[in-house]
């Protein structure tokens, strides 16, 4: 039987089960792009600097991080924050348990709460098992970016999905950082019953 999948909000403190589930994607794939594993304290530091404005969500299972996923600004210019780039990832040992969909329709939730209108997951190709959670969440292809990225001696190309979770109206409610939310909100988004 499958023990109980719990969401909540990440903290710093979960930066090292975080950097562990991302370890293995720079050290032997080219899904990321990154070429050394960064440290907890600068994984950390990643999770502190986008807390205030953007979600980070952590799935526990029997107290262990499983999985997890965030949502960051798409670019820095003004005219695309309505925008974010979005990003999961989940332990080895807990794929196949519907974790990176749950993980996904929460940040999802938040991010329409937050009044954004895009959602882009960016995939180093081939990935089939992170397209299809994409796709799944109802993500669809909207760019190819050919080789993209040069690691483990060979060319990636990079594709890019896209999610509208808001309507792009002709005068967007300017987007609410993470921190503004209140609690109730985020605890429907986490849809831990």
């Amino acid at each position: 039987m499958n023990a109980a999948v719990t969401l909540r909000v990440a903290s710093e403190a979960d930066a090292a089960a975080i950097r562990d589930i991302y370890a293995p994607h720079v050290e032997h794939a080219a899904v990321s792009f990154e070429t050394e594993v960064p440290s907890v304290e600068a994984m950390a530091a990643r999770i502190a600097k986008l807390l205030p404005t953007h979600p980070w969500l952590v799935a526990v299972v029997d107290d262990h991080v499983a999985g997890y996923a965030y949502a960051g600004p798409h670019r820095e210019r003004a005219a695309y924050r309505w925008s974010v780039e979005v990003t999961a990832y989940v332990r080895q040992r807990f794929h196949a348990r519907g974790i990176g969909r749950r993980l996904y329709a929460a940040l999802h939730a938040v991010l329409k709460a937050q009044n954004y209108v895009n959602a882009y997951g960016i995939i180093t190709l081939p990935n089939a098992a992170s397209i299809a959670l994409h796709e799944a969440c109802g993500f669809r292809p909207c760019a190819l970016f050919r080789h993209a990225g040069y690691k483990f001696g060979a060319w990636h190309d990079v594709g890019w999905w896209q999610l509208q979770i808001g309507e792009p109206v002709s005068i967007p409610v300017e987007p609410i950082a993470f921190a503004q939310l209140d609690d109730k909100t985020i605890t429907q988004a986490l849809g831990n019953d």
